[in-house]
């Protein structure tokens, strides 16, 4: 699997573009968290469930149902907050499913394990890109706080963090070089 760090940074990146203005940086760290959530999962090593399990890791909580699910699941959840400061539900919706589906495709470009069940349950096949650069995270806290644990971190730092950092500067470049942005600023 891939770190949370790197879960959270790419989930907390799409938040940024998908939903640009700041008076939406709580669904920024929304989907940052929806996107290390599907490694709830790796709780069932303490309980005893086979890895290659529905209910294992990488298994059901990393498949595109789950994401759907929670998407649906948050975005109903939003509602409950103050009309003004939401953003449209279908925006939003993508943004979560994206950001929880996010986790299985980082965990699909990693270097070990078992690869993702992204179409289960009713497919419990598990998948890996063939590109496969990031380094796999250990499991325990205890192990990634060590060399280990920093191969790793440089490998997300570079496979996952740049990437996102350019994603960052490229919107950024964008809406100060669009027409639009141009009159905002003369009208501002």
């Amino acid at each position: 699997m891939a770190s949370a760090f790197a879960h959270a940074a790419l989930g907390a990146t799409l938040g940024k573009l998908l939903l640009p203005q700041r008076r939406h940086w709580p669904y920024w760290v929304a989907a940052g968290i929806c996107a290390a959530l599907p490694d709830v999962d790796s709780v069932g090593y303490r309980l005893g469930v086979p890895y290659d399990s529905l209910w294992g890791h990488r298994g059901l909580t990393h498949s595109l149902l789950a994401a759907a699910l929670v998407a649906a699941v948050g975005t109903l959840l939003s509602r409950m907050g103050r009309p003004a400061q939401r953003p449209a539900a279908g925006r939003l919706a993508l943004l979560l499913f994206l950001a929880t589906a996010s986790h299985g495709f980082l965990d699909a470009m990693t270097s070990g394990g078992l690869g993702v069940a992204f179409f289960s349950p009713w497919h419990l096949e598990r998948y890996f890109f063939p590109f496969r650069p990031i380094k796999v995270s250990p499991l325990s806290v205890r192990a990634f706080f060590g060399a280990k644990g920093l191969r790793v971190l440089a490998s997300e730092a570079i496979w996952v963090g740049l990437p996102c950092l350019l994603l960052l500067l490229g919107q950024r470049w964008w809406a100060a070089n669009t027409p639009a942005s141009a009159e905002n600023k003369v009208r501002g």
